[in-house]
């Protein structure tokens, strides 16, 4: 499997950013609902501070995936009706902003709240704005409702996915998941 995508398919990099973020995303986005789980204040504050280090590495990744991306190939869009590719590049476009919003909204309720934020207890990172405390519940609340929202624009995304591989049969699928060989043809392309 080449590092590098080609017209056919991702390649693994692209495919190792996207499972390592959908992972830690779906993982994390579990986590903080869980949180109020903890069996003691302290247990609370290491949870909250892993959730926290955990979104910024999502961060990370997503601006290192747009990195790559710059310099990467992309693979041609399997054959469908017009108004699906629009709807599928929107649903994509719509991903990376709250992949991005999402941590950055944690970070924002972060510093208003004027709690420190750490990196894995590496080092500290500043605050986005100063703490106005006043502010700490409508920041959360921005924060909770990102996360909802990114909730359906997945379900969304893993949506089509399935659609494209039950019912359309093409590689859409295929081409992004790890040592999973693509299809010669595509079922539905004589179809369209």
């Amino acid at each position: 499997m080449s590092l590098r995508s080609n017209d056919r398919q991702w390649g693994s990099v692209a495919k190792f950013f996207h499972w390592t973020t959908a992972l830690l995303i779906i993982g994390n986005g579990i986590f903080g609902l869980a949180m109020d789980l903890a069996s003691s204040p302290m247990q609370k504050i290491n949870w909250l501070a892993l959730h926290k280090s955990i979104g910024l590495t999502v961060l990370a990744l997503l601006l290192l995936r747009l990195l790559w991306r710059v310099g990467d190939r992309r693979p041609k869009d399997e054959p469908a009706p017009r108004w699906q590719t629009i709807v599928a590049h929107a649903v994509h476009g719509v991903l990376y902003l709250l992949i991005a919003a999402l941590p950055l909204s944690g970070w924002w309720f972060n510093s208003i709240a004027g709690k420190p934020l750490q990196f894995f207890k590496l080092f500290n990172l500043p605050a986005l704005t100063t703490a106005h405390p006043e502010l700490r519940h409508f920041a959360h609340g921005v924060h909770e409702k990102l996360f909802w929202i990114l909730v359906v624009i997945l379900v969304l995304h893993v949506a089509g996915a399935w659609k494209h591989h039950l019912l359309d049969r093409d590689n859409t699928l295929l081409r992004m998941l790890p040592f999973r060989r693509l299809r010669n043809g595509s079922a539905s392309q004589g179809e369209r």
